[in-house]
């Protein structure tokens, strides 16, 4: 007699078996296929790419707000002094 374990384990065997070569199978590989040529006919981008992009927009961002403030603090100065020149 056959120890349930390997009863067991034969019987996870045949199973994994028919799964593989099942019809659920084959339409799963069709589907991915079909999905894959969709996909690579757009145009589309990788995460990496979108993370990257991401990253360089914040940086961009961060930048500008630096600029902005800048431009204010020198227009600030700017407007001090040509009062200033406009009182003497």
């Amino acid at each position: 007699m056959t120890s349930p374990p390997r009863i067991l384990d034969e019987i996870g065997a045949k199973l994994s078996e028919l799964a593989a070569s099942s019809p659920a199978k084959d339409i799963e590989k069709n589907v991915k296929a079909v999905l894959g040529s969709a996909f690579s006919r757009l145009d589309l981008v990788t995460r990496e790419e979108f993370d990257v992009q991401r990253e360089m927009l914040a940086h961009a961002r961060h930048k500008l707000i630096e600029l902005e403030e800048r431009v204010a603090a020198l227009e600030a100065e700017l407007l001090r002094a040509r009062t200033g020149e406009s009182e003497d």
